[in-house]
C-alpha cells in the first residue's frame, strides 16, 4: 500500500524552527512538493523537489527561510522551516509524483499525505 506520512508539526513561536518529515512507503518517487492551507484559503504550494536530479523550487514567501532536503534510506523528504512567521500558519501536505521534474500544479502529484498542522504564534 502506498502511503505517504508527514509528521513534525506542532505550536512555535514567531522567529522558531519546525522540521516537517515526509516518510513514503510502498515505492519511490520521482518529485515531491510541499503545500499548505491556511483556514479560509485555498491550498498553496510551498516547494517542489527532484528526487533524482536535486532541482528545487521555493514559493517566494519561504525563499531563504525553508529548506527541502531528502534521506535515501528511509525514503524520506524533510522541510525545515526556520524563522517562522504568523503568516506561515497552515496545515502542510506532503505530495509525491512519478515523474522527475518539479512542479507547481498540484493536479500533477499522484499522492498526497494526510497534513500536519502548523501554528505559528506572534
Amino acid at each position: 500500500q502506498v502511503q505517504l506520512v508527514e509528521s513534525g508539526g506542532g505550536l512555535v513561536q514567531a522567529g522558531g524552527s519546525l522540521r516537517l518529515s515526509c516518510a513514503a512507503s510502498g515505492r519511490t518517487f520521482g518529485s515531491y512538493g510541499w503545500f499548505r492551507q491556511a483556514p479560509g484559503k485555498e491550498r498553496e504550494f510551498v516547494v517542489a523537489f527532484s528526487w533524482r536530479y536535486g532541482d528545487t523550487d521555493y514559493a517566494d514567501s519561504v525563499k531563504g527561510r525553508f529548506t527541502i532536503s531528502k534521506d535515501n534510506a528511509k525514503n524520506t523528504v524533510y522541510l525545515q522551516m526556520n524563522s517562522l512567521k504568523p503568516e506561515d500558519t497552515a496545515v502542510y501536505y506532503c505530495a509525491a509524483a512519478s515523474q522527475y521534474y518539479i512542479t507547481r500544479r498540484q493536479d500533477m502529484y499522484d499522492y498526497w499525505g494526510q497534513g500536519t498542522q502548523v501554528t505559528v504564534s506572534s
